[in-house]
């Protein structure tokens, strides 16, 4: 932070407190004047800790009212001064609290966050542990801290970090394989939004739908507590448990009755509301079991078509080893891939459809005269695609190894053509999503774009530090030349980078290939990473 003239603790300081966003701290610039800036962040306006002791005149401490030499005793920037002892018990106390990445002055109304060389000395000489712990936690800040660095989600953690330049609605793949959204750490799931998948793993978790039926269409035993279902049309009835009670209101009864009244029991008159609750639950649950049957048809059919991948390969050395004219096979892994992706896309968006097409998001958002219409629209290229999606995955299932030279070629032609027109399809099925479904809303629902080249995939740049031995500092830099993607390694902390963008309510797109910085982080010198 050499153009507001900042120390490095507090350059630090004010990262954390605006999370690690450059470009919004020098917009506050412009907005609020530097001294409220700093003030906010908690960066004293000027630094009035003097240069050393001016006397040997022992210093007076005003939390233990301890008597010590100066020696003893330390003064932040902000100019409160107190002995070693007292700021070192105030420090571990922080720490252990996990408010290592901003630790403020112990006088009271003081806003000023303490130097971190001076907590670092102090800790250190009493607790190594924590101050190892409490330099993890400053480095850990700038991924936990920074909207647009998230950790790898993988189980068990891989302790790879991932950032993103650009737009943070996107889907990323670590190098250790696993695939997830930026936004909410959950696997990729476009072209359904954060909020739809979430309601959706939440919906399928607890069978809510299920349990909403039994809701309505039974009552809890007043004895044993089982839900019982009534199968008559008399109100009084009958738990296996042998206990009777009254289908009106729940209450236990005795088992003598007429067709008007039950043995000293009496709940008033009996009204038509169950009938509509019970016939709203069913068409809910109808319409739930719909959606997530097909959801776990074409989830199954992705699993079962990744088994394909060895036997394809299996089938391919076969056809390259027989006499033959074709020697090139790479339209069946090509082809095979699209699949893969096209088949998610797929499955994905049924999810979608069930939140965008019914009441429990976007209730009061169309009329259900638009509400029909879109959903028709959606429901064409959705049945297009499904169409499309399972004519290639016949002719990938095909032994093409047996086939004839006039045999393989024919197969080569069908696949390449319909793995063109179902990636032209899931174009298609995202524009519609995101110009005419979801653009129109007041609720701004984002979805990471589609790709048809797959997920990006980070790759890394290693830069390795010895704070003892930076004249022997070493940088280390790889690139996929496949994704042009670039990644950091921090201090020992992993960290891969992507730049691109996402989609969303007709957001312009911008396509970055290649390119890019290193990653920024305090704890580097200036020597590795460039300051800002």
């Amino acid at each position: 932070m050499e153009l507001l003239g900042l120390r490095e603790h507090h350059a630090r300081t004010l990262l954390i407190h605006y999370r690690w966003d450059v470009e919004r701290i020098f917009e506050l610039l412009d907005q609020k004047d530097r001294d409220r800036l700093f003030s906010e962040a908690g960066i004293p306006l000027q630094y009035t800790r003097n240069a050393g002791p001016t006397s040997s005149a022992e210093v007076t401490c005003n939390v233990c009212y301890d008597d010590v030499p100066p020696s003893a005793a330390s003064e932040m920037d902000c100019g409160h001064s107190y002995c070693n002892d007292c700021w070192t018990e105030y420090f571990i106390v922080k720490i252990n609290e996990g408010q290592s990445r901003r630790v403020r002055c112990m006088a009271p109304k003081c806003n000023a966050v303490c130097d971190e060389a001076i907590i670092r000395k102090l800790v250190t000489a009493r607790h190594l542990d924590i101050a190892e712990r409490f330099e993890r936690f400053l480095l850990e800040s700038y991924i936990e801290d920074n909207d647009t660095v998230k950790w790898c989600p993988s189980t068990p953690h891989c302790g790879n970090a991932i950032r993103v330049k650009g737009d943070i609605y996107c889907e990323v793949e670590c190098t250790c394989g696993c695939q997830f959204c930026f936004n909410c750490s959950l696997r990729a799931h476009s072209p359904c939004s954060c909020m739809m998948w979430e309601l959706w793993i939440k919906k399928c978790r607890d069978e809510s739908e299920t349990v909403n039926w039994i809701t309505v269409n039974t009552k809890p035993c007043p004895k044993c507590h089982k839900p019982v279902e009534k199968n008559g049309g008399c109100n009084l009835v009958a738990c296996i448990c042998g206990q009777a009670f009254c289908w009106l209101c729940g209450g236990a009864t005795g088992r003598d009755h007429t067709w008007s009244t039950i043995s000293g029991h009496s709940c008033g008159r009996f009204t038509d509301d169950q009938t509509k609750k019970t016939e709203q639950a069913r068409r809910d649950l109808y319409r739930y079991m719909h959606y997530h049957n097909r959801y776990k048809a074409h989830t199954d059919s992705l699993k079962q078509e990744a088994k394909l991948k060895n036997e394809i390969q299996g089938k391919i050395s076969i056809s390259e080893n027989k006499e033959s004219k074709i020697k090139d096979y790479s339209w069946v892994i090509n082809g095979l891939n699209r699949l893969f992706r096209s088949r998610r896309v797929l499955s994905y968006s049924y999810p979608f459809a069930f939140y965008m097409f019914g009441d429990e998001i976007f209730k009061d958002e169309m009329t259900p005269e638009e509400r029909e219409l879109k959903q028709n629209l959606f429901e064409d290229q959705q049945q297009q695609l499904e169409f499309n999606v399972e004519r290639l995955s016949g002719f990938l299932e095909k032994d093409f190894q047996l086939f004839t030279d006039d045999e393989v070629m024919d197969t080569m032609k069908h696949v390449i053509n319909l793995s063109n027109v179902v990636d032209r399809l899931c174009k298609q099925m995202y524009q519609c999503i995101e110009n005419d479904l979801l653009y129109p809303l007041r609720t701004p629902h984002n979805i990471a774009p589609y790709k048809s080249k797959g997920i990006d995939r980070a790759s890394e740049l290693n830069i390795s530090w010895d704070p003892g031995e930076q004249s022997s500092q070493s940088t280390k830099h790889s690139q996929d030349e496949h994704r042009n993607k670039q990644a950091s390694n921090i201090s020992g902390k992993r960290t891969h980078e992507l730049h691109g963008s996402s989609s969303s309510n007709k957001r312009e797109r911008v396509d970055v290939n290649g390119g890019g910085g290193a990653l920024f982080d305090l704890n580097v010198p200036a020597e590795v990473v460039d300051k800002i």
